[in-house]
This record gives C-alpha cells, structure tokens and sequence, in this order.
C-alpha cells in the first residue's frame, strides 16, 4: 500500500521512494508518494521521477485499487525495475495552482451555501456545480465576497472522524455526488478558520493551501445553465 505523503506533506516538491512493482500499462506503484492521485473533482499530478542510469516523465497519477497510487508514464519512457530506489519530483506549478483552486472551491460553497452537485479542479479554470434553480442576482456580490474571505488569510487545517461520527453529522457533506474519501474507517476533513471562527468544514481528501491569502484574487468566469435545477458556476485564478 502507497503511503500518501501528499496527505501529510502537501508541499513536498520532491522524494525518494522505492518501486513496489510495475502496471501492465507500464506505470509503476512505489511504497510512498507526494504524487495526488485523481479523485473528487482533482487531477492527478505530473512530474518526472529519476533512478540510476534512468529517468522518465509521469503524465498522471491515479489510484491503483488496495495497492495506493499509480504514477503512469508517459508512452515509450523507459520503466525503473522493480525495487529500484528513485527520486520522484512533481511539475510544483501545476500542483500548487491546484491546491490554490481547490482551496478557494471550498470557500465557493461557503459564499454560495447550496448543496453542490459536481465539480472540477483545474490549472486555469475551475467550477463547482450548484443545486439552485435560478441563476445569483448578483455575481459581482459573490465575487467580492469571496475574495473578501480570501484576503482574511484563514488557516487550512486538517482533521480525522470516524466514519461512525460523519454518519451522526450528516451535514458536513456538501456534495450530493462525491461520496466523502474514507481511510480505513475514518474520514479527513479540511477545516479554513479564523480568529476563533469556523468558515467552513467538510470531508475532502485532495490537497490545499495552508493558508487562504495564498489563493491570491480570483473572479468568476460563466455561470452556466446545466439543466433545470443545476448552475455550473466558474472559477479563475486572477
């Protein structure tokens, strides 16, 4: 099993680990990784692993059942044998925008507090989709709200219930079609407070900013029609 230092070390730019086994498709599995493997809305990461006389670039992380993380390698790349000890770096750039755009989602539900139906996480351009019939009166209002809770710089925390406790409060979970990570009867939430005032509190697995200043301003892009009762509301890194 994969341990997730992204979990832990979300900032983490680069590791050595030791390679499990190779795929089929030919990408490896290594006993740890700062690599995020997609899931709830959030891309896997990419970056370039290096080990002796070889290097290859990695397209994508993605979760390999009971066995953790997948980092799949770009067609052709050469492929390090099975328990060769690498060095694992990520495109931190990529990474970081994601963490900066998953952060600011959460304070998304925060200013439009409506159960969310999907969403995307991405480099340029992000959405969550929202259950609400009729489309915000005023979108420069949200705007402004949400990049006023940005410039507080409130702290992102993590913290671990049981999954027996998220069933007692079923009113953290805020997506109506992600079914919140759990680890092993447990379940990890991303907590943006401060001065002694929770903004928000949800069950997520993906990574995030330490602080809320580090997001920087963003705008909204289309609010789209997704159906009778869905608004897909877009979001940019300014």
């Amino acid at each position: 099993m994969t341990e997730l230092v992204y979990r832990s070390e979300p900032y983490r730019k680069e590791l050595e680990a030791s390679v499990v086994e190779s795929t089929p498709r030919g990408g490896i599995v290594l006993d740890r990784t700062i690599f995020f493997a997609t899931g709830g809305g959030q891309p896997g990461d990419s970056g370039r692993i290096e080990w002796e006389n070889g290097t290859a670039k990695v397209v994508n992380a993605v979760k390999a059942g009971d066995k953790g993380v997948e980092l799949v390698l770009a067609a052709g790349e050469a492929v390090p044998p099975d328990g060769a000890e690498i060095r694992q770096a990520l495109d931190w750039d990529r990474r970081y925008r994601h963490m900066r755009m998953h952060t600011a989602l959460h304070l998304l539900s925060v200013v439009i507090p409506l159960a969310v139906t999907g969403g995307s996480i991405g480099s340029e351009k992000s959405r969550l989709d929202f259950n609400m019939p009729d489309p915000p009166s005023d979108k420069a209002a949200l705007e402004s709200e949400l990049n006023a809770l940005i410039s507080r710089d409130l702290s992102v925390e993590e913290n671990w219930i049981t999954d027996d406790e998220l069933a007692a409060n079923p009113g953290l979970v805020k997506t109506m079609s992600v079914m919140p990570p759990s680890d092993s009867g447990r379940v990890r939430l991303i907590r943006i407070s401060g001065n002694g005032e929770q903004i928000d509190l949800q069950p997520c697995g993906g990574t995030h900013v330490a602080r809320t200043g580090e997001i920087g301003a963003v705008r909204f892009g289309k609010i789209e029609n997704k159906g009778r009762q869905n608004r897909r509301v877009n979001l940019l890194l300014a």
